[in-house]
C-alpha cells in the first residue's frame, strides 16, 4: 500500500527518556518513582539523546542493549485515532495509560494501532534488553560467521551495525528511530496501489484505492492530465491514466530525473499521492552472465558506493541529514547507491531525494552472513511483512531499481565449504521474487550479493564482491583478468581523511596508539586495510611504507591518499572502457562510521577524501581513459553518456616529465549520443610509436602519456595519464604555482606547473574545499579550480606528491 503524503501529524512530544536495569519496570506504572529522565527527540535514538545530554561519547560508547530504555510523553485528543510507528529498535512495547497495545520484535517493521482518546493520556515505549533476549537458548545455525557476534543474531530482526567488531563502532541502535505519527480514523483512502509504467513512449499510471462512503467520482491527476476512476465495488475505485510522450525519469548522468506530481480527488477532497517517475529498467544479459542494466532502453554503467547511515549514533532519516551526502554523490557522478544487508532501511526522505537527484538505488533485505531460520514460520512471516512494507512504501519510487536478498549469506556458507544445496539462499529469493512480482514488477531481483556463478563470489558471473585489486593485493591488470561482470562491492581501502579532519579527531600521527582504532579490519584476520593501502603505496611509488611511517609520517599519509586515488581511477578506467565486460562497480564504502582512516570515500564529518575526488574524475559522464594494450600500444577511449552528440577535440601527447615532447597528435572527434569512440595511439599519430614502451627498442622516448578531451573553445572536459615507467614521486622542483583569480561565478584557484606534477592537492586554511583535488598536471598545463563552501578571500597551500615544497596562495 503506497502512503499518502502530508496527511499524518507527527507525535513530537515533548518526549523524555530513562535507562533502567533490564526488567526493573514491568510496566509504565513503575516509572513514577524513578528520577533521571532526560529530553529525548523523536524520531531519534537513546544514544542520540544521551549524547545531546552530555552522557554519551563516541570515544567510549555507552552499551544500551543490556538495559531497558523507556520513553514517555502525553497525548491529547478525543475520538478514535491511528498511531503509526515507522521504526522501533528493537524489542518494543507500546503502552497507553498502563495498557499494553503492542509488542514488536523487529526494528524493520512499521506498526499501526487504533486508540480511543478522551482528553490527555500517557503514552510510553519500553525498549527491552536485546542482550538478554539474545542470551536465551536459540537454535544454532549450520554456520557461524566471522562478521558479527553473537550467533543468536540470526534470530533477531535488527541492524548488524554495532555488532561487527573490527570495522563498526559498538553503537547500540535503541529507540524510536523513525517517526511516530497520528491521524483520525476514516475519511481518507486506504489500500492504495499506485504504479507507473512506460509502454511505447506512453506513461501509464494505475491506481486502486478504497474510501468507504465516498460521494462523487474519483479523478486521478498527473502531469496536467486526468482520468476518472470507475467505482468497481462499493467504495473501491480503480483505473489508469495514460500520458503520451511523458517526460521520462533518467539517472542524472544520462538525462533529467523528471518527476510528476500525482493526486486523486474524491468527493471534492484532494489527496496528495506524491511524485512519480516513468522509466523502465531491464537486464541486458542473463543474470548468470553478469548483471547489466538498461534504463529506458539505454545501457547504464552503474557506478557509485555502498551506502552508510548519515549518523551512526542518531540514525536520522530526514532530508537535512541526507541532502549534503547525496549531493556529494551526485557531484561525484555516482549513478547508484547500494543499501547493503548489514545496514538498515533508510527513511523515506532518502528515497525521495534519490528520486529527485537521479540516483539509482539497490536495496538489499537486511540479511547478512548468517544462516537465517527460514524454516521457522514466525521468522518467515516477519520477513514477508518486512518485504511487503518495503515495496509498498517505495511503490512509486523510480530510483529503486534492484532489490537483493541480502549480503554475503551465500558467500559465507560457500567459503566454509558447504555444497550449493546449502549455500543457495533459495527460500529468501523465492519470497522476494514473489513479493516483487506482486508489488513492484518493474524491479530487478538479485538473489544475494554476491551470487550467480559456480561459487557465489565468482567474479565472471552474476554480481561479485571484487577485492582482487584491493584486499587481495592483486596488480591493476587483475581488474581486466578477473572479467568482473558487476561488482556490488569493490576497492576497500583504509582511505586517509584530509589533514583538517584528522586534526579535529586528534589523529594526526599514524604512529600513535589511537590511530589503529580507526582502521578497519575483518574480524579474525591478522591483517588490516591499512596494510592493503600500504601495499599499493609501495607498488606505485617504490618506497617502504613502514620505514616512511616511522621516519616521515606526514609523507606517509600523503602517499597513502595519493595511492588510493590512483587505484580508484585506474580500476574504473579499465571497467568503463568500450569492450569491457563490466557493467557496474560500487565502492565499499560511502562514508566512514567512525573518525580515522576508514573505508569511506567521505569521512565521518562528511568531507570528501582523496578517493572521492578520484571517483569524481573516474565517473564523469563525458570521459576519456587510456588503456595499455601492450604491443598494440595505447588506446584512447572517449565516452559520452549524454543524450546530445558532441563535437570535441582530442589530443594525445607523449613527453618527458620536463615537457620534452616525443610525439603528439590532435584531431576533432564526434561522439555520438550515449556512445563511445576508441582510437589506437597508432591511429591518432598516423605512424608507429612505442606508446606503451612494450617493444623497448632502446631507451624509452617518454615517461608520460597525456590524453586530453576538450570542447572546441579549449575547455577541458576530461583527461587521462599513462606512466609506462611507473610513477616517480621523488620530491623535486617542478615549477608549481598557484594564484587566486576572479571568475564570473566567484574566485577560483589557478594551479600550474612547468614540469609534470603528480597528485596535486589543495588544502584551504578555513572552511571549504576545491572542486577537484589529488589530480595530475601535464608539463606546462594549468587548472582553474572552483572553491566550494568558502567565504571572503580564501587562503591555503598547494602541493604535489613529487614537488619540493608547499605553495601558498
Amino acid at each position: 500500500m503506497a502512503l499518502l503524503r502530508n496527511v499524518d501529524r507527527t507525535l513530537d512530544g515533548p518526549w523524555e527518556m530513562i535507562v533502567t536495569a533490564p526488567g526493573a519496570c514491568a510496566g509504565p506504572g513503575d516509572l513514577g518513582a524513578l528520577t533521571g529522565f532526560i529530553p529525548a527527540p523523536v524520531p531519534g535514538t537513546a544514544a542520540g539523546a544521551l549524547r545531546a545530554a552530555g552522557r554519551w561519547s563516541e570515544a567510549e560508547p555507552t552499551p544500551l542493549h543490556g538495559s531497558d530504555v523507556w520513553y514517555r510523553t502525553a497525548i491529547t485528543g478525543r475520538g478514535r485515532e491511528i498511531l503509526r510507528f515507522e521504526g522501533l529498535a528493537t524489542l518494543c512495547e507500546v503502552w497507553l495509560d498502563g495498557t499494553l497495545l503492542l509488542a514488536g520484535r523487529s526494528m524493520f517493521l512499521a506498526h499501526e494501532v487504533a486508540v480511543d482518546l478522551d482528553g490527555t493520556h500517557s503514552l510510553a515505549l519500553a525498549f527491552r534488553s536485546l542482550a538478554q533476549d539474545l542470551a536465551r537458548p536459540h537454535k544454532r545455525g549450520r554456520w557461524r560467521p566471522q562478521l558479527a557476534t553473537p550467533g543468536s543474531l540470526r534470530h533477531a530482526r535488527t541492524t548488524l551495525l554495532g555488532f561487527m567488531p573490527g570495522w563498526c563502532p559498538s553503537v547500540d541502535a535503541v529507540g524510536p528511530y523513525r517517526p511516530i505519527t497520528r491521524r483520525g480514523e476514516g475519511g481518507r483512502p486506504t489500500g492504495i496501489d499506485l504504479r507507473s509504467a512506460v509502454a511505447d513512449g506512453t506513461g501509464i499510471l494505475t491506481l486502486r484505492l478504497t474510501i468507504p462512503e465516498a460521494v462523487g467520482p474519483a479523478i486521478l491527476r498527473c502531469d496536467g492530465r486526468e482520468a476518472v476512476l470507475p467505482e468497481t465495488a462499493p467504495g473501491r475505485f480503480e483505473g489508469r491514466l495514460e500520458l503520451p510522450e511523458v517526460a521520462l525519469w533518467w539517472p542524472h548522468t544520462h538525462g533529467e530525473p523528471r518527476l510528476h506530481a500525482a493526486a486523486v480527488e474524491i468527493g471534492g477532497q484532494t489527496f496528495d499521492l506524491g511524485r512519480v517517475g516513468f522509466r523502465t529498467v531491464t537486464m541486458l544479459r542473463p543474470f548468470a552472465e553478469g548483471l547489466s542494466l538498461a534504463v529506458n532502453g539505454v545501457p547504464v554503467f552503474c557506478r557509485g558506493a555502498c551506502w552508510t547511515p548519515a549518523d551512526l549514533v542518531g540514525l536520522p532519516g530526514d532530508r537535512d541529514a541526507y541532502a549534503p551526502l547525496l549531493g556529494l554523490a551526485v557531484e561525484a557522478g555516482m549513478t547508484m547507491l547500494r543499501v547493503g544487508g548489514t545496514m538498515l532501511y533508510e527513511g523515506q526522505a532518502f528515497h525521495d531525494l534519490c528520486d529527485e537527484l537521479g540516483i539509482l538505488v539497490w536495496q538489499d533485505l537486511m540479511l547478512a552472513n548468517f544462516d537465517y531460520p527460514t524454516d521457522d514460520p514466525a521468522f518467515r512471516a516477519a520477513l514477508d511483512a518486512e518485504i511487503a512494507q518495503l515495496l509498498d512504501r517505495l511503490q512509486a519510487s523510480p530510483s529503486l531499481c534492484v532489490v537483493g536478498g541480502g549480503s554475503e549469506v551465500e558467500q559465507q556458507a560457500a567459503m566454509l565449504g558447504f555444497p550449493d544445496s546449502v549455500w543457495r539462499a533459495a527460500a529468501v529469493e523465492a519470497r522476494l521474487r514473489e513479493a516483487a512480482a506482486a508489488r513492484r514488477p518493474d524491479l530487478v531481483v538479485v538473489p544475494n550479493s554476491p551470487s550467480g556463478g559456480d561459487l557465489p563470489f565468482s567474479t565472471d558471473a552474476g554480481v561479485t564482491h571484487y577485492y582482487g585489486v584491493g584486499a587481495y593485493r592483486r596488480p591493476f591488470e587483475d581488474a581486466r583478468r578477473a572479467e568482473v561482470r558487476f561488482a556490488s562491492e569493490c576497492l576497500a581501502f583504509a582511505n586517509v581523511p584530509e589533514p583538517a579532519s584528522l586534526a579535529e579527531a586528534g589523529l594526526t600521527d599514524p604512529r600513535a596508539p589511537g590511530w589503529a582504532a580507526g582502521v578497519p579490519r575483518d574480524r579474525g584476520a591478522d591483517w588490516d586495510f591499512e596494510g592493503v593501502r600500504d601495499h599499493y603505496v609501495g607498488a606505485l611509488y617504490g618506497v617502504d611504507p613502514e620505514a616512511l611511517r616511522r621516519d616521515d609520517p606526514a609523507r606517509y599519509l600523503t602517499l597513502g591518499r595519493a595511492a588510493t586515488a590512483e587505484v580508484m581511477e585506474a580500476t574504473f578506467a579499465e571497467w568503463r572502457r568500450p569492450g569491457s565486460v563490466t557493467a557496474g562497480g560500487l565502492v565499499w564504502l560511502w562514508r566512514d562510521l567512525a573518525p580515522g582512516a576508514g573505508w569511506g570515500v567521505v569521512d565521518v564529518a562528511g568531507r570528501p577524501k582523496s578517493a572521492w575526488y578520484a571517483l569524481r574524475r573516474a565517473f564523469r559522464p563525458v570521459q576519456a581513459v587510456l588503456s595499455d594494450e601492450g604491443l598494440n600500444g595505447l588506446r584512447a577511449h572517449l565516452l559520452n553518456e549524454t543524450a546530445a552528440a558532441l563535437d570535441l577535440v582530442v589530443a594525445l601527447t607523449f613527453a618527458s616529465a620536463a615537457g620534452k615532447v616525443a610525439a603528439r597528435a590532435e584531431r576533432p572527434v564526434s561522439l555520438p549520443p550515449r556512445g563511445a569512440v576508441s582510437l589506437t595511439s597508432a591511429a591518432l599519430l598516423g605512424r608507429f610509436f612505442d606508446a606503451a614502451n612494450a617493444y623497448r627498442f632502446g631507451p624509452a622516448a617518454h615517461n608520460l602519456a597525456h590524453l586530453r578531451l576538450s570542447a572546441p573553445d579549449g575547455t577541458l572536459l576530461a583527461e587521462a595519464f599513462h606512466f609506462p615507467s611507473g610513477r616517480d614521486a621523488t620530491p623535486r622542483e617542478i615549477g608549481l604555482s598557484a594564484a587566486l583569480v576572479a571568475e564570473r561565478d566567484g574566485i577560483a584557484l589557478r594551479v600550474a606547473s612547468e614540469r609534470h606534477a603528480l597528485g596535486v592537492h589543495v588544502a584551504l586554511d578555513g572552511p571549504g574545499r576545491p572542486a577537484d583535488n589529488w589530480f595530475h598536471l601535464a608539463p606546462g598545463a594549468e587548472r582553474r579550480l572552483a572553491l566550494v563552501g568558502t567565504s571572503g578571500r580564501p587562503s591555503g597551500t598547494v602541493r604535489a606528491v613529487n614537488g619540493s615544497g608547499a605553495i601558498r596562495f
